[in-house]
């Protein structure tokens, strides 16, 4: 355990922010079997960005045990603990910045902050003085408000990304309705699109670019290095994260970083996570034919869960990916690594590792599955290494129940 560093300015301690999963954790799954709930993509940052942005610090995770090689803890003498559930705001903000020790802030049943030290043997809220924070704020408890809060998200990340800044100047060959709404960063590139922010703002990010013909409507974000190309159609409250490409038609849809949607094809109210890969003219289904609310596979009860949702589409755990021509059917969960193809609906809830489609899946070896893995990150330049081969062979022996072997 180390000792907290001393700031010369103020000469108070540094405090110590560490972002924990809190309940939400497995009905966040399958994005949380390959990340702590801190490292989700919701609006222009993952929810650990936007705390440290706000904090103006920096944090570590207290998350499952096999993610903590790669997602490491840092505990000091003192310490703040964060729900990585609840996004930042200026008043969530203040009050956890003004926490004292044996102090915690609850939101009617849920904790969303407290004061810990070294000496502490266990946590006790009853012994602890309860602040009330009454305010608004966002919350992610659900896989489906990775997409269905997104919108808002966008709108608070924007706010605070772009305040007190210029943006580059929108190129004369842009068509564009709202451009007080648009906010480019150094390094994009994009001529001969259609830009309306008169719906939300639109946020294009540093090194990014999107090709001619792309008609684009806000609120949208586009991550640092990520591409829109040609003729893409995107309708609002979809983000595309970093180094991640789109193509086709988007509809409110959360795509995390990696992540290659680049062909014609729809993708609606849908989040995928990291590495993934949708072949082209694959499409989801976002609305059932009977208008009925969509239900939605749920890990944490090991079966389908009411969403309170009309329009809820596809959600795809890292590095899976499907074939040309795939389609999902409302409101389908794919898990890690599984790898889908062939005509016909696959199942609604398709576990990590699965291979195969509409006519039945066999298991995903770990040992073709990480050369896959090795290849797809290889061509970005980013190594397939020990602690990533180590998660996914967690998630392989976890999700063996729900396979057929």
């Amino acid at each position: 355990m180390g000792k907290s560093r001393l700031n010369p300015i103020t000469n108070k301690y540094y405090m110590n922010y560490i972002l924990f999963d809190g309940p939400a954790r497995n009905a966040l799954l399958p994005f949380t079997f390959t990340r702590p709930v801190a490292d989700i993509l919701i609006g222009i940052m993952t929810i650990r960005q936007k705390w440290e942005m706000h904090l103006g610090s920096t944090t570590t995770t207290l998350t499952e045990e096999y993610l903590s090689d790669k997602y490491p803890m840092v505990e000091l003498e003192e310490n703040v603990m964060i729900n990585a559930s609840f996004l930042p705001n200026a008043v969530l903000v203040e009050m956890v910045s003004n926490l004292e020790p044996n102090q915690v802030i609850f939101k009617g049943e849920e904790v969303v902050a407290f004061y810990t030290d070294e000496n502490q043997e266990e946590v006790d809220f009853d012994s602890y003085e309860i602040i009330e924070y009454r305010e608004d704020c966002l919350t992610v408890m659900n896989t489906w408000d990775i997409f269905s809060k997104n919108d808002a998200a966008i709108r608070e990340d924007f706010e605070f990304l772009t305040a007190d800044r210029k943006s580059k100047p929108i190129p004369k060959s842009v068509n564009v309705l709202g451009h007080e709404n648009i906010f480019i960063e150094e390094g994009a590139k994009l001529e001969f699109v259609t830009l309306n922010a008169s719906s939300g703002p639109i946020y294009i990010g540093k090194d990014t670019e999107i090709m001619e013909g792309a008609v684009i409507r806000g609120p949208f974000a586009l991550c640092e290095g990520a591409v829109v190309k040609m003729g893409a159609k995107v309708y609002g409250a979809t983000t595309v994260g970093p180094h991640s490409r789109i193509g086709g038609e988007l509809n409110n849809s959360v795509i995390s970083a990696y992540s290659n949607k680049g062909h014609d094809g729809f993708l609606g109210n849908s989040v995928l996570g990291e590495w993934c890969n949708i072949g082209a003219d694959s499409n989801n289904s976002n609305l059932k034919n009977n208008y009925e609310e969509v239900k939605l596979w749920s890990y944490e009860t090991e079966s389908f869960a009411k969403t309170g949702l009309q329009f809820c589409g596809l959600m795809m755990g890292d590095h899976s990916k499907c074939g040309i021509n795939t389609m999902f059917n409302t409101g389908t969960v794919i898990g890690v690594s599984a790898n889908i193809f062939g005509s016909g609906f696959p199942r609604n809830f398709v576990p990590s590792f699965s291979w195969g489609g509409a006519a039945g899946f066999t298991t995903y070896i770990t040992k073709k599955a990480f050369e896959t893995a090795r290849l797809v990150m290889g061509r970005r330049n980013v190594d397939f290494d020990e602690k990533e081969a180590a998660i996914l062979e967690h998630v392989f022996e976890e999700s063996k129940k729900w396979r057929k072997e």
